[in-house]
């Protein structure tokens, strides 16, 4: 079944000194390996972009619209641009999927409890076979909840979500199959 690597939000807009994420360095880290390890088992990988209203740190012309430096994109690489959490509503994501016969899915980026959780959700709802690394996602500590606790909780509603093509499998980075 050939992947394709969901890598969302991962701009700078979202990772400043005021909304500090948790593991940023580590994520990315792991984030560049999945994605060498999915284009050299022939699957696809997508980065989605949101783009924000004019004023917001995401708005296309703000310098927080740029994908992170450390992160790795090279020739061959998708960017879906989209305006809301869900990387499917009113994108092109759809269109690519099926164009380049993706399969399956391995979701991952920021933020967890918002973007992340929405495209995870959509993708099980169409019935795509979805996996979310454990460690490849991320977010910022709430008022509520510190991001290490949101993180787990979503891991775990994730891997035991009923949707018609079963829940999404959870494990970590270095241990999904891509084949």
């Amino acid at each position: 079944m050939r992947p394709a690597l969901i890598v969302i939000d991962m701009q700078q807009g979202s990772f400043t000194a005021a909304s500090p994420r948790h593991d940023t360095a580590g994520l990315v880290q792991r984030l560049n390996r999945l994605a060498t390890a999915v284009r050299g088992a022939g699957g696809l990988v997508v980065f989605v972009q949101h783009d924000g209203p004019e004023g917001d740190p995401h708005h296309p012309d703000a310098p927080g619209w740029h994908l992170l430096a450390d992160l790795e994109v090279r020739d061959g690489d998708v960017v879906v641009r989209k305006t809301a959490c869900d990387s499917f509503l009113g994108t092109t994501l759809d269109r690519v999927l099926a164009d380049n016969r993706i399969e399956r899915l391995i979701v991952t980026g920021c933020a967890t409890d918002y973007c992340v959780d929405t495209t995870v959700r959509s993708a099980l709802a169409r019935g795509i076979p979805t996996l979310v690394p454990s460690d490849g996602h991320t977010t910022a500590d709430r008022p509520h909840l510190p991001a290490a606790k949101i993180i787990e909780h979503h891991n775990a509603v994730w891997a035991d979500f009923i949707a018609p093509g079963g829940p999404a499998t959870v494990c970590p980075c270095a241990e999904v199959p891509l084949t």
